[in-house]
């Protein structure tokens, strides 16, 4: 007799409780020692570019890089991160049956980092210009879902993220504003009495009402251990604390990002210029982690034994 694959499905108050906090979790995924052993070996991974799908055109050093996307194509912890069923039986509670990864990305903080500002993300057109995820018009969503997990221990003093629960069904910001550029601010900007930016960019730029200030009197800081992660709207008002440099342990996240097989992914987009860089989507392809894709115009790999194979659209 074949003994039933443990689900990890929310119960009804469970997904009932995350539309109206705009987040669940922390959660368990890996043990602490297992942990430690792959980001270890993650860190000579995320270096070793002979087989990331992305070149490394006109990054800036020292920043967030999006060469760095979607390496979930090119390294095999990773390809499997993505569908472990801790996370998409969440995912699909809250999605549906039918759910595309279509983003993957890490997140690092050093001893020193500034934070993250507050933001939302719903189109993810903020400082591409273009938006890169457009859900159908009948939907009453937007955004995608994130699974954040901590491959390190992640400590108000270490960057932890920050969320304002129940933000997630107004937008604060205008992504189709956009927002300029600037390498040179970075650690270098102070807000609220600490150091905060977006990686390069001023998220303020995107006020709707530019004399607006988050409120982060009920904000909660989401403290992690190795191996845990969390659930989120991207549209959740979300930032991240400074790593302030009591010690000189680096933070490193990861965020894997699900929508439905319904949402279009990049559309009308070959080529996304961000962050100082540009990417080529020629070799691009989101994964399907569950159920089935009746959709014909989102580019999708396939995971075989011997990595993952394009499918134009």
């Amino acid at each position: 007799m074949t003994e039933t694959a443990k689900s990890f499905a929310f119960s009804p108050s469970e997904v009932s409780g995350f539309h109206e906090r705009g987040f669940a979790g922390p959660f368990t995924l890996y043990d602490a020692e297992e942990m430690k052993r792959q980001c270890n070996r993650l860190r000579l991974d995320l270096s070793d570019r002979r087989y990331a799908i992305y070149e490394n055109e006109g990054a800036v050093s020292g920043v967030t890089n999006i060469s760095n996307y979607d390496r979930h194509l090119d390294i095999e912890f990773l390809a499997q991160h993505i569908i472990r069923p801790e996370i998409v039986d969440r995912v699909a509670s809250i999605l549906g049956p039918d759910v595309l990864c279509w983003r993957t990305e890490p997140f690092a903080k050093y001893p020193g980092d500034e934070g993250t500002d507050w933001h939302q993300a719903d189109t993810f057109e903020n400082a591409s210009g273009s938006p890169q995820i457009v859900w159908p018009k009948h939907e009453s969503f937007g955004g995608t879902l994130t699974a954040w997990t901590a491959f390190t221990d992640a400590t108000i003093d270490t960057a932890c993220l920050r969320f304002m629960p129940g933000t997630h069904r107004t937008m604060f910001y205008d992504e189709s504003k956009g927002m300029h550029y600037a390498p040179d601010t970075i650690n270098r900007v102070v807000k609220g009495g600490q150091k905060s930016g977006f990686f390069g960019y001023d998220y303020r730029e995107l006020q709707i009402d530019p004399d607006w200030k988050p409120d982060d009197s009920n904000s909660v800081s989401m403290e992690m251990k190795a191996g845990e992660f969390i659930l989120f709207w991207s549209t959740l008002m979300h930032a991240s604390h400074p790593h302030r440099g009591a010690t000189k342990s680096w933070r490193l996240g990861y965020a894997a990002r699900y929508v439905p097989t319904c949402v279009h992914v990049y559309p009308d987009t070959e080529v996304i210029t961000e962050y100082g860089g540009s990417i080529n989507l020629e070799r691009y392809g989101a994964v399907l982690v569950s159920g089935k894709n009746d959709y014909s115009y989102n580019r999708l790999v396939t995971k075989t034994t011997r990595g993952f194979v394009f499918h134009p659209r």
